[in-house]
Formats: C-alpha cells, structure tokens, sequence
C-alpha cells in the first residue's frame, strides 16, 4: 500500500468515525467522512474496497499506529516492563475513547466467521506493536508466549473497557493492572518448572550415557 492511498484512508476514516455509531462500519459513513473532507464517494470506494471488515481492519491499524507515536513521546523506555505495557493498552483505549459505539461495533463485524482469519491478524499487530513499543527484543518462544499472553490481556481489557461506567474509566484500569500482574508471573513460574524438569532429568541423563558408553 502506497504512503499516499494511507494517507487517504486515515483521514477518510478519521472523518467518517463519528458517522459509524449512526451508520455503521458501512460505505454511507465512509462517503459521508470522504464528503467532509472534499473527497468524491468514488474516493471513499476506492479507499475501502472490501466494505465493512477492510474498514475496521484499518482503524485498528491507524490506532496501532497512533498509539505507537504516543508512546514515543511519552519516553516509555525509563518505565518497568509491566507499566510500559499497562501504559501502551490504557492509551490505546484512552484515545479511543472517544469512538467507544464505533469500537463496539467494530467487534460486531469483526465476529463474524468470514471475518475470523483478518480478526486474528488485527489483533496479533496490535499485541506486537505494544511489545515493540515496549522495547522487546526476544527472538526465541518466548516471542511467541508474550504475544499469546498480552493477546488476553488485550481482548479482555477492552471487553471490560465497552462495558466500563465508572468515573475515568477506573474499572478498566484496576482490571488491566490486575491481569498484568497475573501474566508477569508466568514467565517466572514456567522457569522453574523448566529448571525443575531439567534437575529432575539430568540424573537420568547421566545413567543413559554411562549404561550406553559401557556397551561393546
């Protein structure tokens, strides 16, 4: 995708968003955000060609993104890991605030079964952006376990956040707290079961190579 049709999308999308708790994830928001911003509908069409799912896929994208710039500025580096990661979720959400119905809605198409393989891709970009952000740099499994892990935080926090009517939308935050709390100890207990299995293997090892050295 060209920087320039990007650009059109953001602010295409960006525009049409206070439609979308009126209208839809639908092409009517779409052309009315494009009219607001003197683009044809044509525009519009041309931007998202694949209609609602193609649609909300971007949003998560330009959020991503967003959230990503935010961070920067924030100088996220000096924090502990844990709050650069509860940091990255809760500005995500924050600036997202604004659009909670759009959001809301967003999950609705994103739920249905056709629309499955692009939700899983979605969230996996958001999970990797908050790690990057986050200054991870692993490249063996646990790549992979973070990823998995902050997958759950992720969903759950933002279901907990649509549902959230409390004051600054502290419900949301004392959950999202809580549940890194939780993921933080697992890195650290699945260590000690590989470090116990390897205490309890070893002994085994040590007989299996004298029993085959002894062998004619």
């Amino acid at each position: 995708m060209t920087a320039s049709l990007t650009a059109l999308r953001d602010a295409i999308l960006l525009a049409a968003l206070p439609h979308v708790p009126f209208d839809g994830w639908t092409r009517r928001a779409m052309r009315r955000g494009a009219a607001h911003i003197v683009q044809t509908a044509s525009d519009a069409d041309r931007a998202f060609p694949y209609g609602a799912a193609d649609m909300v896929i971007h949003y998560s994208d330009l959020a991503d993104r967003q959230m990503a710039a935010a961070l920067e500025r924030r100088g996220v580096a000096k924090m502990k890991v844990r709050d650069r990661i509860a940091t990255a979720i809760r500005v995500r959400l924050e600036q997202a605030g604004p659009h909670k119905d759009a959001v809301r809605r967003g999950l609705s198409v994103l739920v249905l079964p056709g629309n499955a393989p692009a939700a899983l891709r979605a969230l996996y970009r958001t999970v990797d952006a908050i790690w990057v952000a986050a200054g991870d740099t692993a490249t063996d499994w646990n790549f992979y376990t973070k990823r998995a892990l902050l997958a759950g935080v992720f969903s759950t926090t933002v279901l907990c956040w649509l549902d959230d009517t409390s004051e600054g939308n502290a419900e949301t935050w004392d959950f999202l707290y809580r549940r890194i709390a939780d993921v933080m100890q697992v890195p650290k207990l699945t260590a000690r079961v590989q470090d116990a299995c390897a205490r309890f293997v070893a002994p085994f090892r040590g007989r299996a190579y004298r029993s085959a050295g002894s062998r004619p």
